[in-house]
């Protein structure tokens, strides 16, 4: 899963940016096996709960 989350990265992070202004790059840098330190640090940014970020994060993987 980490792969195709590497490939479509970049839509991914100019969608989150999108919806949570906030987010900067520094905040969205993704690292391959490093999934559940992004989902805690956008959690803590947005307040969003982890687990509706990361069906928002993987949908866009599934597509």
């Amino acid at each position: 899963m980490s792969l195709q989350l590497k490939g479509t990265w970049n839509q991914i992070k100019g969608e989150l940016k999108e919806k949570f202004g906030e987010l900067t790059d520094d905040d969205l840098l993704y690292q391959e096996g490093q999934e559940d330190k992004i989902l805690g640090k956008l959690q803590e940014k947005t307040g969003e709960n982890i687990e509706s970020l990361r069906k928002m994060i993987f949908k866009e993987v599934q597509h």
